[in-house]
């Protein structure tokens, strides 16, 4: 039995059960401290699904409600003297994806029901509008303290049905009216914290709440949510040592596998690098590296903003994207690219000052993979053939040294396809490679073309390097001297290993390979 660090709150967002379990927790509890100190008022943080936002509500929540008990050792605990117990409003809206207009209404009269009972009613407040601005008041009365709203995933009822412009504008009214006294009750609030995904700037929230701080992109509350990097390394280093020890790694090594799979995300120009909390605390639980976070759903309006926008899947990484961009709301965006960064499927890689652009990226492996995975039907898949076999069989046979036996597999493959690409152009052929090479890397390293003038593929054995080049309608001896022209194999020379390079033609009039030439570096 491999050794127990520590107990893993798997699914668990609630603060409370967390600490009085004696669950793991990772402590953001520094940054309410900076939001008090600075009396910060009304904040706004943007951040992926499943990246810990409620967990961080949650805690203000125990924090506004004097629950001193529970923060025993922990940052805030050396800087609160008071513990003033405030009465807290707590909105989920996490609850209430794919309604329609009276469900969304039903779901609103609970969570407003649920505090009338704690507050009182006035029958004459027939609308959630007339609501909340009497149940603040109600409370503030009764209480004498002013009073803390926390509304988490506020766009939840409206990211699904973003594509239906029907339904998008009456939800969007529905939830325009709930949030539109926040404004008028400053004098009565303490304390204002709205999470989401994505910024609907229609939304009285955005126009009205004009003095909402929003700190999504500002560097110093990058890791507010998730765990960054020095986290990991400082107060979980003993969950990495026990995982890598399940998985028969070093400790350096294991870092390495959790940095490949669950690290680079980055949430401003010099953000600190952050990992996704969802899958990393699932793979130190299950003792296991796998796509998680990907596995637990790819939101069907991304798949639809992608076929809306025509994004070709070779275009998605390496997108400059210029600041304005991410301030623009869902309804008037013009490229998918802010959506998928919003969603957490890119993120920024680089921040250019000249340009006043960030250049956009996948964050890690699990995220390319899942995204190929989801987006290569739409160009590979005929009916007949798997795409996942033609890669475990292209796999199998390159790890077992048949390499020929492997671009016979993949030929039948293109020939198979070759009446599904669009318009049978270099374009296309480069994609169908460009998915078939990088959803092997699921399997092993690849790497793929750079800058720096790298071949097309780069596929890394136990025992061997394979450098492939490609051509289209040229040949592969064309293919083979570009290989040593440009000196592809000098950066591998030093493994090692085995080198071998493949030149591989694409013949456009019998639309598959033409003919290919392995030989040994």
């Amino acid at each position: 039995m491999a050794k127990i660090v520590n107990k893993y709150p798997v699914g668990i967002q609630d603060f409370a059960t967390i600490r009085e379990d004696g669950y793991l927790y990772v402590d953001k509890t520094k940054y309410i401290v900076d939001f008090r100190e600075k009396g910060m008022r009304n904040i706004f943080l943007s951040r992926p699904r499943r990246f810990g936002k409620s967990l961080f509500a949650s805690t203000l929540q125990a924090y506004f409600e004097g629950r001193k008990e529970l923060f025993n050792g922990l940052a805030i605990a050396d800087y609160e003297r008071e513990w003033v117990i405030y009465p807290v409003l707590h909105f989920d809206m996490s609850g209430a994806k794919h309604f329609d207009g009276e469900s969304l209404k039903h779901y609103l009269d609970l969570q407003l029901a649920s505090f009338e009972e704690l507050y009182g009613k006035n029958e004459k407040e027939l609308y959630p509008n007339d609501r909340l601005e009497g149940l603040v008041k109600r409370a503030n009365k009764q209480t004498g303290k002013k009073v803390v709203i926390i509304i988490d995933e506020y766009d939840a009822p409206l990211l699904d049905v973003v594509h239906e412009k029907d339904n998008l504008a009456t939800l969007r009214r529905i939830m325009q009216n709930f949030y539109s006294p926040l404004k008028k009750l400053g004098p009565y609030l303490e304390f204002v914290f709205i999470t989401g995904i994505t910024k609907f700037s229609q939304l009285s929230i955005f126009s009205e709440l004009n003095n909402l701080d929003n700190i999504s992109m500002i560097d110093q509350y990058s890791a507010i949510c998730g765990i960054s990097k020095t986290e990991l390394t400082t107060v979980m280093k003993p969950d990495v040592e026990a995982l890598g020890e399940a998985l028969g790694m070093t400790y350096e090594e294991c870092l390495d596998e959790l940095r490949n799979y669950y690290d680079g995300y980055h949430f401003g120009e010099h953000s600190e690098d952050v990992f996704n909390p969802f899958s990393l605390i699932r793979a130190l639980n299950g003792r296991k590296l796998d796509a998680y976070w990907f596995g637990s759903g790819t939101p069907s309006y991304l798949i639809k903003s992608l076929r809306k926008y025509h994004i070709n899947v070779m275009d998605i990484e390496q997108n400059g994207v210029s600041v304005d961009d991410f301030d623009v709301s869902l309804e008037n965006m013009t490229s998918a690219l802010p959506l998928l960064y919003q969603s957490g499927y890119l993120t920024i890689k680089q921040y250019k000052p000249l340009t006043k652009s960030y250049q956009l990226g996948y964050p890690n492996q699990e995220v390319k993979i899942g995204m190929l995975k989801s987006l290569a039907p739409n160009y590979l898949s005929p009916v007949s053939v798997d795409n996942n076999s033609l890669v475990n069989e292209f796999v199998e046979l390159v790890y077992d040294g048949e390499i020929e036996q492997a671009m016979v597999r993949l030929k039948a493959y293109l020939s198979s396809i070759s009446n599904r690409l669009s318009n049978k152009n270099e374009r296309d052929f480069q994609t169908v490679f460009y998915l078939i090479f990088n959803l092997m890397g699921a399997l092993i390293k690849v790497e793929e073309d750079s800058a720096i003038g790298r071949a097309d593929a780069v596929l890394h054995l136990p025992t061997a390097i394979y450098v492939f080049e490609l051509k289209y309608d040229g040949s592969a001896e064309d293919a083979l001297k570009q290989i040593d022209d440009k000196g592809y194999l000098i950066p591998y020379s030093a493994d090692g290993k085995r080198l071998y390079k493949v030149g591989v033609n694409y013949d456009s009039s019998t639309r598959t390979i033409g003919d290919w030439i392995i030989r040994e570096g």
